[in-house]
């Protein structure tokens, strides 16, 4: 519950005559009394101004410069503004670049002959006329896209010496009188997983394409089959997440049947782990059972619940990136380019050093590197002083307030 408003002091010019009359003392009191108004109200004032600067920054923070996931960008969001650092290159194909495009085959499934009937010279009859030369030109096409439906029929033999009657078996995955094939199913995992097309647009694209009508509990169903198949190779992949020596961690929002739930993703260069969970913090990360147990690097945005694990932590430069664009933006502190500037090019000198072979940078530029990003954290403390406690003010619990940009320091 907010405090109530401090009203001042008002004093009329006859009531301030009446106080002086009655003496020194009366005035000093008088006095005493409006200096400490006089602080209240100061001290009012920082903290609106801090809060409304804090609410000012909570309504321009997006996706370019916090944590905060596209979605929640609405309408009015700027264009995006790529944080990597120019090359220097023209835009477009590079010089030298391989590029893509079609090539001719020499083996070819159809030929199409088009044949000279009559000369266009004279009008005569070329058709038993032999060709002195033939033209080619390549189409790349799909063909006709249609339902291919294949019936399988299984013998059932009498065996004339023992009389027996013995059936013979169908194909695993063949187990219904009618069904749709694992290539078809392949298809409707692969929009509704990898194209993320809704379940309606799904079932729409096989109506349009294939003249099929597929509904939605075929798509769930092969959704489900799916992940059965590839449950074994999921817990490998936790496995071997978790034996790798850094590892990267974060967690967004997403809505489930209408509730929020999260999702977390623990990957290295190669491999990824999807883990959902109705929590965001602790809880779920003992669910996904790889930080409890893990003991490499664990790179991550500093979220509190990852604190809580004995693996060495490293803060994601990504984050670092959109927070430095959001002082820049917000606040206009230009230490905070410059951070972003040093981040990009050691990013950049990591590559090139990883290009050459190499497996680390060269001890002086590691020694330039640190030495410039203790400067610019000097600058940006600079540029962001505490204020100064009120001799008399009471003290607060936990700890004070900060400006933005001194938490990121």
């Amino acid at each position: 519950m907010s405090k109530p408003a401090l009203q001042p002091i008002q004093l009329s010019d006859a009531e301030i005559r009446a106080v002086y009359g009655q003496g020194e003392e009366a005035v000093v009191t008088l006095v005493k009394t409006l200096l400490s108004q006089i602080e209240a109200l100061s001290e009012q004032v920082n903290q609106l101004s801090v809060r409304v600067e804090t609410l000012e920054g909570q309504a321009q923070k997006n996706s370019r410069n916090s944590s905060k996931p596209p979605s929640g960008d609405g309408f009015a969001k700027k264009p995006p503004k790529s944080l990597r650092e120019k090359s220097g290159k023209p835009s477009g194909g590079q010089i030298d670049h391989p590029g893509s495009t079609l090539e001719w085959r020499e083996q070819v499934d159809a030929v199409e002959r088009h044949c000279v009937g009559s000369c266009l010279g004279c009008g005569a009859s070329l058709s038993e006329v032999a060709a002195t030369e033939v033209l080619s030109r390549q189409v790349f096409d799909i063909p006709p896209l249609s339902l291919k439906v294949t019936e399988h029929q299984a013998e059932i033999k009498d065996c004339p010496h023992c009389g027996s009657q013995t059936l013979a078996s169908f194909p695993a995955s063949v187990s219904n009188r009618v069904q749709y094939g694992p290539r078809l199913k392949g298809m409707l995992v692969y929009l509704l997983e990898a194209q993320l097309l809704p379940s309606g647009r799904t079932c729409e694209v096989l109506n349009d394409l294939l003249g099929v009508q597929v509904s939605e509990g075929t798509l769930y169903n092969s959704l489900a089959q799916c992940h059965g198949q590839l449950e074994a190779i999921e817990e490998t992949i936790q496995a071997q997440v978790a034996r790798s020596p850094v590892v990267h961690f974060d967690e967004t929002g997403l809505r489930i049947k209408g509730q929020l739930w999260w999702l977390h993703v623990a990957c290295t260069s190669g491999l990824t782990y999807y883990f959902v969970h109705p929590k965001r913090g602790q809880l779920a990360m003992q669910a996904m059972d790889i930080l409890p147990d893990y003991g490499g690097k664990a790179v991550h945005d500093g979220w509190k619940s990852y604190g809580a694990y004995l693996c060495e932590h490293f803060l994601c430069n990504a984050h670092h990136l959109r927070e430095l664009q959001f002082v820049l933006e917000h606040h206009a502190q230009t230490w905070a380019y410059q951070m972003s500037l040093l981040l990009v090019t050691i990013l950049a000198q990591v590559n090139r050093a990883k290009a050459a072979g190499k497996l680390a940078l060269e001890a002086e530029q590691c020694q330039a590197f640190e030495a410039r990003y203790a400067e610019i954290i000097e600058q940006g403390i600079a540029a962001n002083p505490l204020p100064e406690p009120m001799p008399d003010a009471p003290k607060k619990r936990g700890r004070p307030q900060h400006p933005p940009p001194l938490n990121l320091l």
